[in-house]
């Protein structure tokens, strides 16, 4: 794959995964052109990816097009979800640098500057730390915790603790990162996985300006699972060994009850404890085929070569400036 020359003319790419969240729309503009302005970022571009909303996100999107060129849009034919979605910004940012972050105000704008300015002093990626979670319940917060501590324990990548996508790559990283195109994504877990050198800004992340979460209990589980088999094969050999030590368990009792009828003539009894080691087993079989049925079920999306995402609307985009290998996918 050919890498990307940047615009001569934009600095910094902002890329913002959209969904249903109308109601932030004109307050994030504000704060994000207001804190860009402060700190004398004038040659940006601004890209909000629409992930199949169903309110009126896309109407004020088109709105706020016509407001400012430097807005950008790219409407997806349908939700593909948060991770595709940063993908598709990505690879249609022409910046220096290029920024992600979410749509509800939670990655306040006001920080996006520091982002630069450790940037410039020659970081390829720059990740936000979360010090705060303002408005999030005691169960996620602790999930939260558990989780990255605990994909840091199965993985020899680095991933940053308590870091979420707010993060910004320069182009050098940003071209390598497009270079990565599996279907189980976790962005945050690919960056880190780049290497090159990085640094953290530290950040309290706020309420939602407006609306509800769109990331349930169900999509944390699936979004963790994304992330632990893409980056580790600890599962599969916990699999395997349990099947090893299970294994051992049966010779044992087997020889125990062998020796118990030819030394003392006592037949070994209990028909539950039977019953109970045939289901501890089947158990552990099932365990195992649902593990390996997770990574199996990857291969299977991966072998079917579909595009990552499928664009139904751009605004703001010359047909130039379309990046060549995805133009199968944004037609």
């Amino acid at each position: 794959m050919t890498s990307h020359r940047p615009n001569d003319d934009i600095l910094l790419s902002v890329v913002i995964p959209i969904y249903n969240d109308a109601d932030c729309l004109e307050e994030l503009s504000r704060r994000l052109r207001a804190a860009l302005s402060g700190a004398g970022i004038e040659d940006y571009e601004v890209i909000f990816v629409d992930d199949g909303s169903r309110d009126r996100t896309r109407v004020t999107l088109r709105r706020l097009c016509g407001e400012d060129p430097r807005v950008k849009l790219i409407g997806l034919s349908r939700n593909f979800g948060h991770q595709f979605a940063i993908t598709a910004g990505f690879d249609c940012s022409r910046g220096e640098a290029v920024l992600v972050m979410d749509g509800d105000l939670q990655d306040p704008p006001e920080v996006v500057p520091e982002f630069v300015a450790k940037w410039r002093e020659g970081f390829d990626v720059v990740y936000g730390v979360r010090l705060e979670r303002a408005g999030e319940s005691p169960f996620k917060k602790w999930t939260a915790i558990c989780f990255y501590r605990l994909l840091r324990k199965l993985t020899n990548t680095e991933i940053a603790l308590d870091a979420g996508d707010f993060r910004l790559l320069s182009r050098r990283a940003m071209d390598s990162f497009g270079r990565l195109r599996e279907r189980s994504r976790f962005v945050r877990g690919m960056v880190s996985w780049l290497g090159y050198p990085q640094a953290p800004v530290y950040y309290k992340r706020a309420q939602r300006w407006a609306g509800t979460t769109h990331y349930p209990f169900h999509k944390m589980v699936k979004l963790a699972l994304d992330a632990i088999v893409s980056f580790s094969d600890v599962p599969l050999r916990i699999a395997s060994w349990s099947g090893f030590v299970g294994v051992g368990a049966c010779l044992v009792y087997l020889a125990y009850a062998i020796t118990a009828k030819l030394l003392w003539d006592q037949p070994v009894r209990g028909w539950a404890s039977l019953v109970a080691i045939t289901l501890l087993i089947g158990s552990v079989q099932l365990a195992v085929l649902g593990v390996m049925g997770q990574y199996v079920g990857r291969i299977y999306e991966e072998v079917k070569g579909r595009p990552l995402y499928l664009v139904q609307e751009r605004i703001g985009f010359a047909d130039a400036e379309e990046p060549a290998r995805d133009r199968h996918a944004m037609r």
